[in-house]
Parts: structure tokens; sequence; C-alpha cells
């Protein structure tokens, strides 16, 4: 079973999993979002990089915490750019220093529910961090509201190229490869509230239905009716 909740980290998310359940229960897929989260799995710290497509968890037994970071905000926290973790699940302790990492993970594994022990580290390292560029933020707020990556970099004063490195820096890839799967989340939120895939591809900014059914296809490797349980 997966559940979530806001986090007391601004735009943050906490999430647990049991029993294989997922954000997708439909298929077990963890899904293209734009985010970083950082994990605790049996006692063990772990860093989830931004996705390109869909991860399948495996079998992994025993339950699963998470926080996830709002887009963008990871690279500031963890110290690593986004793109050195595209794809990937590392140990945390492949990033940090052993020792450091020894210590946070004794305090989470002493907590007396890992999702919160979790949650007060990542609050911690926050508090020890720089803040996050808050450029960043209107980067994901324009590509969300669906306006070209020309537009975007208008409207924020800067070139092209700097935001494609900004870009790859906090998200882990390009500013379309961006916009791209926050039309597909916009799409899934519609789709799972019950809107036709017709209205659904109109009103997330795809060309049409056909556009929709490719991209899902692409991102998730499933049709969209599959991804939802239809």
């Amino acid at each position: 079973m997966y559940a979530e909740r806001a986090s007391r980290l601004p735009g943050a998310v906490v999430w647990t999993r049991t029993g294989g359940g997922s954000p997708s229960p439909a298929t077990g897929l963890v899904l293209p979002d734009g985010c970083m989260d950082l994990l605790w799995h049996e006692g063990r710290l772990l860093v989830a990089g931004p996705d390109t497509r869909a991860h399948a968890p495996g079998a992994a037994s025993g339950p699963w915490a998470g926080v996830r970071f709002h887009p963008g905000t990871a690279p500031a926290y963890l110290g690593v750019p986004a793109h050195a973790l595209r794809d990937r699940r590392v140990e945390l302790a492949d990033l940090w220093p052993a020792a450091e990492v020894r210590r946070l993970t004794a305090r989470v594994n002493a907590a007396a529910d890992p999702a919160r022990g979790l949650e007060e580290a990542a609050l911690a390292r926050a508090a020890a961090s720089a803040a996050p560029d808050p450029l960043l933020r209107r980067i994901v707020a324009a590509l969300d509201a669906g306006r070209p990556v020309a537009a975007t970099a208008d409207e924020l004063g800067i070139g092209a190229r700097q935001l494609h490195r900004r870009a790859l820096a906090a998200f882990g890839y390009g500013p379309k490869t961006l916009a791209r799967v926050l039309r597909f989340q916009r799409a899934l939120a519609l789709a799972r509230n019950g809107v036709p895939f017709a209205e659904t591809a109109a009103r997330a900014g795809f060309a049409d239905q056909a556009h929709l059914a490719r991209d899902v296809r692409e991102l998730a490797g499933v049709p969209l009716g599959e991804l939802l349980g239809v």
C-alpha cells in the first residue's frame, strides 16, 4: 500500500510503501515527475535521481519510506547535481562521507517511524544548506503552465543556454524534457480524476489524443488505460 502526506519541508512530500504498492497501483511503476527522493529501506539510506522513464521498484521485501523533494530543490540539499543521478538509485554513502551517513542512518533507524525520522533528517539538512535558487521554482511554474522553453527563458531574463545548464544541474535534464514530464503529470492528474482522454490531451497541452498516447507510452512504457487500471 502506498500513502503520502505533505512534508514540513516546503514543497516536499513524505511517503511510505508497503506490500509492493506504488503511486501507480495498476502497474507498480514509479513514474517520471521531475523530482528526486531521499529513501529509507531496511535500515539503509538511498537517493533516487530524476527519472526520464518509468522505474520498476522490483520485488524488494520490507517497507519503504521516502521524502520526495520539490523539483529542482534536492541538489542544493544533497550537494550533487541532478544530472549525475539521472535514472539512478544510489546509496547515500556514495555521495556523502561514510561517518556522516552512519550517524544519520542511526538516527533514522532509531525513530519510532522511519518516515518521520527521514523527514527530520531532510529538515535538518535543508536548514544547514544554502537555499535553492528561487529562479528554479519560477522555471517549474512557467513550464508547468505550458509556456514554451524560449518564452520561459525570455521571461526569466536568461539565455537559452543558461536555462539549459541550470535545468541539467537542478532537474537532471534540459527544460524541454522537464516540460514534457510536467505535461505528462498534468495529464495523469486529469485522467485519474475521470476526465476523458481526448479532453485530458487538450487540457494538458498535447496536440491531440494520439500525441498524449505516444508520450505516455514513451515515458511510462504502457498505454494510459493500463497505467490507470481501466
